[in-house]
C-alpha cells in the first residue's frame, strides 16, 4: 500500500494543463473515451444481434426476451461495480482496478467477435460484466482524488470527463451500426480494438499525470481478515456453483426466475450497502448525515436511468420497427440513433461546465440539479408518445421525433449524471470511498433490473400508455425533489 497524504498527492499532480484542470484528467478522459467506445459500440448492435434471424447473422431470439436480456445485462454490468469497489477499497486500489478491468473487457469483446453460438455470447457477458465492474466506478473515483475537497472546478471536471465518455459513445455506434450490415462480429471486433487503445493510453501516461492518485488502498484488509474473507468467498462460490448445477436441470432456474432474482438483488444490495456504511464504526456522525442525504438522490437516479437506459432497448426497437429509416435519401441504420444522445452531450457538456463555474456559489444545489434531470427525462418520454397518440401505431414515424426525445434525455443527463458522480465523491465516507462510487452505479443497475420487467409491458397497443405513465412519474418526482431540496441540503453538512 502506498502511504501518501492527501496534500502530498495533490502537490505531485500537475494541477493545470488540461483545459485548466489537473493533467490526470487527460489520462482518465482518454482511457474512459476508449472504454466507452468499445462498450457503446457493442451495445448499439447487441439487441439486434440477439433478435435478428440467423440468416441475417443474429441469434434469432424472441424480441421481448432479447429486450429483457439486454436490460439484465446492463443491470449486471453496473451491479458488478460492488465487486470492483470492494477490491479497490480493500485489495488493489483504484488504479490497478481500472487496468485489470480494461483487460477483462477487451477479452469479452474478443469473445463476441469470434463467430460461434450463444455460448460465446454468454462467455462475453461474464467477462464484460466483471471488467466494467472493476473499471467504471474506479476511474471516476480517481478523478475525485485530483481535486481539493471544495475545489469549484470539480463539477466542471466531471462534466469534461463525461464529455470524453460521450465522444467515445458517439463515434462507435456509427461504426458498429455500419459494420453490422456486413457482420455483427466485425462490429464487436472494433470494440475490442477500442479497449486495447484505452489500456495503452492509461499505461503510458498514468505515472506522469496521476502520480500516486489511485494507488492508495482506503481500507486495506488486515492480516487477520484475509484468511476468513478468502475462505468465505471460496465456500460461497462453491455453493453457488452447486445450486446452479442442481437448479437448471430441475427447471427451478429459468430465464424468468433469473430476471426476478436480479431484480430483488438490485434493490437489496444497495439497501444493505446503505445500512452497513451508516452503522460502521468507521463512519462518523457527519458522514452518517451525508449518507442520509444521499438516499433521495439515489432514488432519483434510479428513476432517471429507468428512462435513459431504454435507449438501448425500447427506443432501439422503436428505431428498428416504428421509425422511417429512409430519410432525405439516406438509409439509416437503427443503431445510429444511439449516437445522437452522446452527440448532444458533447455539444452541451462544455456549456454546462461553463455555466456551473460561472455561477459559482449561485448555481442550483445538487438536489435541484437532480430534479431538473428528472423533469427533462420525463419530457423525453412525453415527446415520443405524441406520434403514436396523433398518428396511431401502424404508421412509420419521422425519425426527428426520436431525435427530439433523445435530446431531452441528454439535457437531463447533464443535469444529473456528472453532478451525481461529483456528489458521490463529496458525500462518500472516507473508509468507503470507492464502494460509495460503486453504490452510485447500483442506481443504474436497479433501473435496468426494473426495465427487464417493464419492457414486457411495451407493445404497439400500449405504446402511448407506456411512455406516458413512466414519463409522468418522472416529472412528478422531479417536482417533489425540487421542493424538498432544502431539507436534503441540511443533511449534507456543508456540501453544496
Amino acid at each position: 500500500m502506498t502511504k501518501v497524504s492527501n496534500q502530498e498527492l495533490l502537490e505531485e499532480i500537475p494541477q493545470t494543463g488540461f483545459f485548466g484542470h489537473p493533467k490526470g484528467l487527460f489520462t482518465l478522459f482518454f482511457t474512459e473515451f476508449w472504454e466507452r467506445f468499445s462498450y457503446y459500440g457493442m451495445r448499439a448492435i447487441l439487441v439486434f444481434y440477439m433478435y435478428y434471424e440467423v440468416s441475417n447473422g443474429g441469434l434469432e431470439l424472441d424480441k421481448t426476451v432479447a429486450l429483457s436480456i439486454m436490460s439484465i445485462y446492463g443491470s449486471l454490468v453496473y451491479m458488478s461495480g460492488i465487486i470492483g469497489g470492494w477490491l479497490a477499497d480493500r485489495v488493489l486500489g483504484t488504479s490497478k482496478s481500472v487496468f485489470y478491468g480494461g483487460v477483462l473487457i477487451m477479452f469479452g469483446h474478443i469473445a463476441l467477435a469470434i463467430p460461434g453460438n450463444i455460448t460465446m455470447f454468454f462467455v462475453s457477458m461474464v467477462l464484460i460484466v466483471l471488467g466494467t465492474g472493476l473499471l467504471k466506478p474506479n476511474a471516476s473515483s480517481v478523478i475525485g482524488e485530483l481535486y481539493p475537497k471544495n475545489d469549484n472546478r470539480r463539477d466542471a471536471g466531471f462534466s469534461i470527463f463525461y464529455m470524453g465518455i460521450n465522444m467515445g459513445a458517439f463515434i462507435s455506434p456509427f461504426i458498429a451500426g455500419s459494420l453490422m450490415k456486413t457482420s455483427f462480429h466485425l462490429g464487436f471486433g472494433v470494440a475490442a480494438v477500442g479497449m486495447f487503445v484505452g489500456l495503452t493510453v492509461f499505461i503510458v501516461t498514468k505515472k506522469k499525470n496521476l502520480g500516486h492518485a489511485g494507488t492508495r488502498v482506503a481500507n486495506p484488509l488486515l492480516s487477520s481478515e484475509k484468511k476468513r474473507i478468502y475462505s468465505t468467498f471460496t465456500v460461497v462460490g462453491i455453493l453457488i456453483g452447486v445450486m446452479v448445477a442442481i437448479a437448471i436441470p430441475q427447471g427451478w432456474l429459468t430465464f424468468d426466475s433469473f430476471v426476478g432474482l436480479i431484480g430483488i438483488l438490485a434493490i437489496a444490495i444497495p439497501t444493505a450497502y446503505f445500512v452497513v456504511m451508516y452503522r460502521s464504526p468507521k463512519t462518523n456522525e457527519v458522514e452518517q448525515a451525508r449518507l442520509l442525504a444521499y438516499i433521495p438522490l439515489f432514488v432519483a437516479s434510479v428513476l432517471f436511468w429507468v428512462i435513459a437506459e431504454q435507449g438501448s432497448t425500447i427506443l432501439a426497437l422503436y428505431a428498428d420497427t416504428r421509425t422511417n429509416l429512409n430519410f432525405m435519401g439516406i438509409v439509416i441504420s437503427p443503431a445510429w440513433f444511439q449516437s445522437f444522445w452522446p452527440l448532444f452531450v458533447i455539444i452541451l457538456a462544455p456549456m454546462f461546465a461553463w455555466i456551473w463555474v460561472k455561477l459559482g456559489d449561485r448555481q442550483p444545489n445538487i438536489p435541484q440539479k437532480f430534479s431538473l434531470g428528472l423533469l427533462f427525462a420525463g419530457l423525453s418520454f412525453i415527446v415520443i408518445l405524441l406520434p403514436g397518440y396523433f398518428g396511431g401505431s401502424d404508421t412509420l414515424v419521422n425519425p426527428l421525433w426520436l431525435v427530439l426525445s433523445i435530446f431531452f434525455v441528454a439535457v437531463g443527463e447533464l443535469c444529473l449524471s456528472p453532478v451525481g458522480l461529483s456528489a458521490t465523491t463529496k458525500l462518500a465516507p472516507v473508509a468507503f470511498s470507492a464502494q460509495t462510487m460503486s453504490l452510485w452505479f447500483l442506481s443504474n443497475a436497479a433501473a435496468q433490473a426494473l426495465n427487464a420487467q417493464l419492457v414486457k409491458l411495451y407493445s404497439a397497443e400500449t405504446e402511448v400508455l407506456y411512455f406516458g405513465t413512466i414519463g409522468g412519474v418522472a416529472i412528478l418526482t422531479g417536482i417533489i425533489l425540487f421542493f424538498i431540496s432544502p431539507i436534503i441540503m441540511r443533511f449534507m453538512r456543508g456540501i453544496r
